[in-house]
């Protein structure tokens, strides 16, 4: 038998990551469930830029960076928000542990696959990628609020606070990326049905 790899055995621990840690939730939430929405809005912002805007964008690979963009948390687990962003000096130590992590992680890889995934990890400077990892962080927010509405309708008020601080931060996104917008009032909507509802 060959060489064996972690990467994909260590990226499949997300499922195990349950976010919101310091909040009662009415449903935990893992990260591998919050990455998988994140990459399916992220993906559907790219379209909307593309489709609505003019842009030219590529989903996929949005797609793709939303499926990875917390897996640094398999090894540095997940940091509440507030803690998270308390000051510059927390925000920029974490973003540095984060980088220390990923790259870890990329080493779990055979090196004849390890740059195809460090264009995932590692932002480029292009214009386009630039914007695409935006909508990115973006769909990252937008997942937040989801589970905010999905918790207020369960009747939990634990997540009343995150979801105006989240809905705030959304609204100002809309200034400058007008695919929320588009997202917020075309896809939002539904969110918090029942299936019943939806159907």
């Amino acid at each position: 038998m060959g060489n064996t790899h972690n990467f994909f055995a260590l990226l499949s621990r997300q499922k195990y990551i349950n976010r919101w840690a310091l909040m009662r939730n009415d449903r935990e939430e893992s990260l591998a469930e919050h990455s998988h929405e994140v990459a399916m809005i992220a993906h559907a912002l790219c379209v909307i830029a593309n489709t609505r805007f003019g842009r030219n964008l590529d989903a996929n690979k949005a797609a793709v960076i939303g499926l990875y963009h917390d897996a640094s948390e398999i090894i540095t687990g997940d940091m509440p928000t507030p803690v998270k962003y308390y000051s510059e000096e927390i925000r920029d130590a974490y973003k540095k542990v984060e980088a220390v992590a990923e790259s870890k992680l990329l080493m779990k890889l055979p090196s004849d696959m390890r740059p195809e995934y460090e264009e995932v990890f590692r932002p480029g400077d292009d214009e386009n990628e630039v914007y695409m990892r935006r909508l990115v962080k973006a769909a990252d927010k937008m997942s937040a609020y989801i589970k905010t509405i999905e918790e207020e309708k369960s009747g939990n008020t634990e997540f009343k606070t995150a979801k105006i601080s989240t809905e705030k931060a959304l609204t100002k996104l809309e200034e400058e990326l007008p695919e929320v917008k588009v997202f917020m009032e075309e896809f939002l909507p539904p969110y918090g049905k029942t299936l019943d509802e939806l159907s």
